[in-house]
Parts: C-alpha cells; sequence; structure tokens
C-alpha cells in the first residue's frame, strides 16, 4: 500500500437512535481507492461515527500498509482515540463523572485495532460540510446507507 495514503470516514443518523450508516474512503496519490460503507436499523451518528473508523483500521490492517492519515469531522472520535481513551482506561471505563462510557465495546475495539498499527496512524480533523471532496464523499456514503437502511 502507499506510503501518503488518506482515509476520510464519516457517520450518519436518521433519527438518534434511528437507522444509521458510515461511509469510509480510501484516497492514494489524490485519488480514491476505495469506498467502505455499512449501517444498522437501531443505531446512533456517534456509533456509526466509531464504526467509520474502525472499517477504516481494520482496511489497513488487511492491506499492509505502511503509513497513512485518518480525517474525521466528529470531535468525538477524535478527542475519544487521542485524548480521552487513556483516563477510561485508567477508571475502568468510567468518564471523569464516574458514569460509564458510552459505546464502550467500539471504543475498545477501534483502540485495539489502532494499537495493533503502533503508531502507524496519525487522526486529523477535517471540517465538515465544507466542500472538502472526500469527506464530502464519506458523508454522501454514510447518509446514502442510513437511507437505504431507512427504506427497507
Amino acid at each position: 500500500m502507499e506510503n501518503n495514503l488518506e482515509i476520510y470516514t464519516d457517520g450518519s443518523s436518521l433519527g438518534n437512535p434511528g437507522p444509521g450508516g458510515f461511509g469510509v474512503v480510501v484516497v492514494s496519490q489524490n485519488k480514491i481507492i476505495k469506498e467502505l460503507g455499512g449501517g444498522d436499523k437501531h443505531t446512533t451518528n456517534n456509533k456509526m461515527e466509531l464504526q467509520g473508523a474502525i472499517q477504516a483500521l481494520k482496511y489497513l490492517i488487511e492491506n499492509n500498509f505502511n503509513k497513512c492519515d485518518i480525517y474525521a469531522d466528529s470531535s468525538y472520535v477524535l478527542n475519544g482515540v487521542t485524548s480521552w481513551i487513556y483516563g477510561w482506561e485508567k477508571n475502568g471505563w468510567r468518564t471523569a463523572n464516574k458514569k460509564p462510557v458510552l459505546n464502550q465495546e467500539l471504543w475498545m475495539e477501534l483502540v485495539a485495532l489502532d494499537r495493533e498499527l503502533k503508531g502507524k496512524v496519525s487522526w486529523k480533523k477535517v471540517k465538515g460540510h465544507s466542500g472538502h471532496t472526500y469527506n464530502d464523499k464519506a458523508d454522501e456514503i454514510a447518509t446514502f446507507n442510513a437511507a437505504k437502511i431507512k427504506l427497507n
């Protein structure tokens, strides 16, 4: 896999909770090389944001890449994976307010995958709905999957 790989992730839900979807766009040398998406009948936006990031990491592991920047417009995902997770683990998966961490199973999966990659991933913020081609594409995939599930 290319050294300068970029991945854009997004999540969407139609209702919170409601039907939701996630989207992942893998970019190499300014070209989309892979699109991933899926969803769930009864979910939340945060769960779909996490699922997009999880699927991105799984793709990287399956394809033996060297280095990657993962872009997300979700502060929830970015703050969680780069900062909050350390306190949650230290506190037995409890927040600073001593409440159980929401979506703990997804966070545990995300962190395990991120650690398996041993620092090969850099997490970066991209502004959502700002006209960024690849982030908008990830949003389109997530929204499409949520709408498709809602219809079924």
